[in-house]
């Protein structure tokens, strides 16, 4: 794992791609804080600008500087699911400007797993994670799943945990508005 994460930080900090696994599925990844980096994410994955991309976070007490409104629901939320979950704030911050949704929310999810909670925090700023796929096509569930094309297209693929087989699941989805209003995207 501490090779993985060296490497994997020598390419983000070159504004690269890499592909890893997450908490969830495994993920295509760069520095959520850049725009270039996140046009080759949206170039690869044949995905317009429309559809907003993840953001993951190692530290709940980071979100204030990516987050304008934090509704005080999003706290009590957290500590109640079991399972991965993202949240989409209403106003985004301190992010690419390309990552974000047209109406300026941000989804983000703190992570559970251990690789990517020590890569982000020695990072030092958020990653991006999206589903390693083109978009349209469906979600890999494992590595061996993941395309050739979206293998040759990233700077670098983690070799932690390719051998897993079993089956990951995206994370849930809700949505909050200012005033804490609740929108369930995806269970």
């Amino acid at each position: 794992m501490e090779r993985d994460i060296a490497r994997s930080l020598e390419v983000l900090k070159e504004g690269g791609l890499i592909l890893y696994p997450t908490d969830t599925i495994w993920g295509i990844g760069c520095d959520a804080t850049d725009y270039d980096a996140v046009r080759k994410i949206l170039n690869l994955k044949k995905r317009t600008d429309m559809k907003s991309l993840l953001v993951l976070l190692d530290d709940e007490g980071k979100l204030h500087h990516y987050v304008n409104t934090i509704p005080d629901i999003a706290w009590d939320i957290r500590k109640v699911t079991d399972r991965p979950l993202t949240i989409i704030y209403p106003q985004g911050k301190n992010l690419a400007s390309n990552l974000l949704h047209k109406d300026g929310s941000v989804g983000i999810r703190i992570v559970l797993d251990d690789f990517c909670r020590i890569l982000i925090s020695r990072f030092g700023k958020p990653l991006v994670s999206t589903s390693a796929n083109i978009s349209g096509e469906s979600s890999p569930s494992n590595y061996r799943e993941i395309s050739e094309t979206i293998k040759s297209g990233v700077d670098y693929i983690v070799q932690w945990r390719q051998e897993e087989t079993f089956k990951a699941i995206p994370s849930g989805i809700i949505k909050l508005g200012e005033k804490g209003e609740v929108e369930i995207i995806r269970k």
